[in-house]
């Protein structure tokens, strides 16, 4: 019966990979990602999500949209100062130029 189990967990992990793989749609509404942590992450994880009532999965998501927004900011940060550094008062057009 366990080996019946854990056969039949396989396969569906098999089939879920390979559906995502294939852009095809999965049993789970939203794709799934399996990260190992160190151990003082995972404890920091599990004492902030307690606190915060909500799961480790939910503040691991919430976190991890917050980072890729802080190196979104950072990569637009450099591309604005490589534009500052090209950029040339005399050959600039005023508002009314551009807008009429």
């Amino acid at each position: 019966m366990l080996v019946t189990t854990i056969l039949n967990e396989l396969t569906r992990c098999i089939i879920s990979g390979t559906l995502f793989l294939r852009g095809e749609n999965m049993p789970a509404k939203n794709p799934r990602l399996n990260v190992v942590l160190d151990r003082e992450i995972f404890e920091a994880l599990d004492e902030i999500s307690r606190k915060k009532g909500i799961s480790r999965s939910l503040l691991a998501r919430d976190l991890i949209k917050e980072a890729l927004e802080i190196y979104e900011d950072i990569y637009w940060d450099k591309a604005a100062r490589k534009r500052d550094e090209s950029f040339s008062l005399e050959s600039s057009l005023a508002h009314d130029e551009v807008w009429d």
